[in-house]
């Protein structure tokens, strides 16, 4: 390629990227404007982006096979009498073998019970309209094929809004321990898939298949989940979270916020989680004492950087810095990400925190975030060591 001509391309992509963003929906799981150059990079057929772009739509295709689902699937209500509240239970709570009927149950942190994510669970369920309506209504927004959009509203539509299939907007049975409790604050974990689904419904904006009816039956039903997020006792609960439980949730109400038009009470939230939550959790050296606490202590401490790091993106979108900020005593994200990264560049190193044998987890969802907010070539250098990184989603919309 000439200068001439690499100039040419290069004022096309931003023609085309500005085109894009006056077009655009607002998605907060991206950083502002990133959804638009990534739509100027794909009709430009930028070659650094195919495989990602093709991972995407091979994706797509196997969405377009996923039958909808309901809470309504389940074999039977939870312990409201009626299935269209959302019902699971608690993955590290099993049957005491002292007792007959196993209750109550008992806690075995690190070790999954196969009832939390059996045919009774709504958990699985969430999770699979969630990650497959986005990735249909990815695919929509950059082909304009209308044969996504159409599979991922009807996704949306069983899940949330058809009278006869939709969830009720509550999660009072989230995560429940047989024999203590019907449902518990903790299980708002298995709601932060939901900010997903916002960005889906906003992605399938353009879309005939989403119709006017949707999208004011969607939005109020994620109004009445977020009142019932700030409002309920297990929301509170969750609100007042000391580890990566309270970080999710700010999580999900500065989402919901967003997608709601609630632009002061995210950025309120944000700032708050800034000024009390890093305090509470990560150390100066980086460590984070109540993740380590778990039996999964390098997961769990991945966990909530992950949680961070999607609140900064989110803070991008009013103004609030989280990357860069730091306690008075010197404790901040990157410390917390750094904490970690010795691990992850190098397998054989022990990990010291580790009370069973787990293998530990990839950084890959935040190292290219974290190169493009704090500059060298470390993180870079880390996340390219993953397998197919080229393929990843976070190419798409975070610049290397």
């Amino acid at each position: 390629m000439t200068q001439k001509t690499g100039a040419i391309v290069a004022a096309l992509l931003i023609f085309v990227s500005v085109c894009a963003e006056e077009s655009a929906p607002r998605i907060y799981s991206v950083s502002p404007g990133a959804l638009a150059k990534a739509k100027a990079r794909f009709t430009a057929m930028d070659a650094a982006l195919q495989p990602a772009f093709n991972k995407l739509l091979a994706d797509a295709e196997k969405a377009l096979s996923v039958k909808p689902v309901s809470v309504m699937d389940k074999p039977k209500a939870g312990p409201s009498g009626d299935k269209h509240d959302y019902f699971s239970t608690a993955p590290y709570f099993w049957p005491d073998p002292t007792k007959k009927d196993g209750l109550p149950y008992i806690r075995k942190d690190g070790q999954r019970n196969p009832e939390s994510h059996n045919e009774f669970s709504d958990s699985p369920r969430l999770g699979r309209v969630a990650g497959n309506a986005e990735t249909l209504a990815f695919a929509f927004y950059f082909t304009g094929d209308e044969k996504y959009a159409e599979h991922a509203a009807k996704l949306l539509r069983v899940f949330f809004i058809d009278a006869e299939t939709k969830m009720s907007p509550n999660f009072d049975y989230a995560q429940a321990v047989p024999g203590v409790n019907t449902g518990r604050g903790t299980g708002m974990i298995e709601s932060r898939s939901l900010k997903f689904c916002c960005d889906a419904a906003s992605l399938l904006e353009g879309s005939k298949s989403w119709s006017a009816q949707d999208r004011v039956g969607f939005k109020q039903w994620m109004r009445a989940f977020f009142d019932w997020s700030r409002t309920s006792k297990n929301g509170k609960d969750e609100s007042n979270a000391k580890n990566n439980h309270g970080t999710f949730y700010d999580n999900q109400m500065v989402h919901y916020a967003l997608f709601l038009g609630e632009t002061d009470f995210a950025k309120k939230t944000i700032q708050a989680a800034l000024e009390n939550r890093i305090a509470a959790q990560i150390k100066p050296d980086g460590s984070q004492p109540l993740e380590l606490a778990r039996e999964d202590s390098f997961g769990y401490s991945k966990f909530n950087v992950e949680a961070w790091f999607a609140l900064a993106t989110l803070g991008e979108h009013v103004g609030v810095d989280v990357l860069h900020y730091e306690t008075k005593d010197g404790a901040s994200v990157r410390k917390a990400l750094d904490f970690l990264i010795p691990y992850a560049e190098d397998l054989t190193k022990e990990w010291p925190y580790e009370r069973s044998k787990k293998v530990k987890h990839s950084l890959q969802s935040v190292l290219l975030k974290a190169h493009g907010a704090f500059g060298g070539e470390r993180y870079l250098k880390l996340y390219k060591q993953g397998a197919e990184w080229e393929q990843a989603r976070e190419n798409i919309f975070v610049a290397q």
